[in-house]
């Protein structure tokens, strides 16, 4: 007779990928999404910058520096300069960014006399010394050479206008790179460099990782600069701020935070200013007026002078079978506003911290994970799929980090820094209740998987494993579903409601931050 198992054991570990929301059916009649980030490097830098290029030159039938002229005005926003093509005309498009609408110049002298009187040094130059630009003002090439050498020393090397008053033309890089090259080849080199790097600089879908030391990587995003990206070089960090990954905080909010988080010391000192410690629980107690008898929320009754437990029973000048000293008011009724805000600070500031602090341990759980794995795969067969183990560790990750930037979102949410001319008291409750029923709900489940993924699954039976597999799977996906909620209440009932500016997060995405893709030279990705 065959073991009660041995007929189910391959369902029990079937593979799994409900934490990963694909559909497999329909991924083989659709091609694959391609990346919505990539990373730049040094060596494709020119690559990424000539797939924009190239886009203009075609579509305009233009030169390329024409080209990088138009894009450097624009920010190397192709969609906004083919917009602006579009609602206005060729004619407004090109005179914005100082570029002739009609080529009229090259880099031989006029042909019209021998030598030519340069209005800027007054000397009259032979025609082999004089260059024309596109718009078709002449000057001798040593006033060229010395426009272009201060421009580029003060920084204005990505657009250098011409020297004619009130022609605003930009001049051909090609001409700036041959005549201050054969004086200064390293300012033509930084010309080359300038010019390649704008690609970066100026434009708000490409910007340098932030990290420290520098990796020498930039990122490129396809559609929304709010979003949170990955670099190859591991770290991740929010592209609107180059802050570190804060979602769902506001940016705005994030700097607050942070700025808050440095004075934490005067929070620390506050509380050991104005505070005691319960003599049962621990907690910090504040008396805000009365007697110097107190009770915590514990329910100990203690006194305020010196500490100690007390009973219930007092008078105005001692409590019963208790004596240290004086008893009376010596409470600090002007406390006020500042006192609040610092306990509700705290308040958030824990929770966020707990969360924090528990993503950093859950981390460390990633090697023990494997030897769990590992013993598995030996104790029971290597065919069987335990993917559901690093789906749920994953899906841990991911939402403890939505979970614990929660708490700063929240704080300035609700409270009177930012927002409190856009909701009155009663509506400021009602969607405080309504986020932090969503909040608690996702906390306990998180708690939940928390818990099954610390679990020893190495060592049970193969119908432990069987349930405990269930468990981690329907967990990810209740989580993952509650995080959506979470997220879609901050966009829709909370921000989305304000009615002074748009405020926008990093969506929620439930395959966690994306890893941003190497670029492949000569392909739009």
């Amino acid at each position: 007779m065959e073991d009660e198992y041995s007929t189910t054991d391959e369902d029990y570990f079937y593979s799994d990928d409900d934490d990963d929301d694909h559909d497999h059916e329909s991924d083989q009649f659709f091609p694959p999404k391609p990346p919505s980030c990539n990373v730049i490097t040094k060596d494709s830098l020119l690559a990424a910058q000539r797939q924009d290029l190239c886009r203009v030159m075609e579509l305009l039938s233009l030169r390329e520096h024409h080209a990088r002229t138009l894009l450097i005005h624009y920010r190397w926003d192709v969609d906004k300069l083919i917009a602006i093509l579009v609602e206005r005309d060729k004619v407004y498009l090109f005179s914005q960014a100082g570029v002739p609408l009609v080529e009229n110049g090259d880099l031989g002298p006029p042909p019209s006399s021998s030598t030519l009187l340069c209005i800027v040094c007054m000397e009259d130059v032979p025609d082999r010394e004089v260059t024309k630009m596109d718009c078709g003002h002449s000057f001798c090439n040593t006033c060229w050479t010395e426009h272009f050498i201060v421009q580029i020393n003060d920084g204005q090397s990505k657009r250098i206008k011409c020297m004619e008053y009130k022609c605003f033309t930009i001049c051909d890089e090609a001409v700036i790179r041959q005549l201050v090259g054969k004086r200064h080849p390293f300012l033509a080199e930084k010309f080359d460099r300038f010019l390649l790097e704008s690609y970066i600089e100026d434009n708000k879908l490409v910007k340098w990782c932030p990290s420290v030391p520098h990796c020498g990587h930039a990122i490129r995003v396809e559609e929304d600069e709010f979003c949170e990206v990955e670099c190859s070089c591991g770290l991740q960090f929010c592209f609107s701020c180059l802050s570190e990954a804060h979602s769902p905080c506001l940016c705005s909010m994030w700097e607050l935070w942070t700025k808050k988080g440095q004075d934490e010391s005067e929070t620390v000192s506050w509380i050991s200013d104005h505070t005691k410690p319960c003599p049962k629980c621990h907690k910090p107690v504040e008396k805000i007026s009365g007697c110097n008898l107190v009770t915590c929320i514990c329910g100990q009754h203690f006194c305020w002078l010196c500490g100690g437990a007390t009973g219930w029973k007092h008078t105005w000048e001692s409590i019963e079978g208790h004596s240290c000293g004086s008893f009376k008011d010596d409470s600090n009724k002007s406390a006020g506003d500042t006192k609040r805000d610092l306990h509700r600070f705290t308040h958030y500031l824990s929770r966020y911290k707990a969360h924090k602090d528990s993503l950093k341990k859950e981390t460390e759980l990633r090697e023990t994970i494997e030897k769990k794995i590992e013993n598995l795969k030996e104790s029971y067969s290597n065919s069987r799929d335990l993917s559901w183990i690093t789906n749920g560790l994953y899906r841990l990750f991911r939402s403890r980090r939505a979970l614990a930037y929660s708490y700063p979102f929240a704080f300035y949410m609700f409270g009177d820094d930012l927002f409190q001319d856009e909701m009155n008291q009663t509506e400021r409750e009602r969607k405080q209740l309504l986020f932090e029923d969503l909040q608690q709900q996702f906390e306990t489940h998180v708690e939940k998987l928390s818990k099954f993924i610390e679990e020893p699954f190495h060592e049970f039976s193969a119908e432990q494993l069987w349930k405990t597999r269930m468990q981690i799977i329907n967990l990810c996906m209740v989580t993952d579903n509650l995080g959506k909620n979470m997220y879609q209440c901050i966009e829709n009932d909370l921000l989305g409601s304000l009615q002074f500016g748009v405020h926008s997060i990093a969506p929620y995405n439930s395959n966690g931050i994306e890893k941003a893709a190497e670029l492949v030279a000569g392909s739009r990705a």
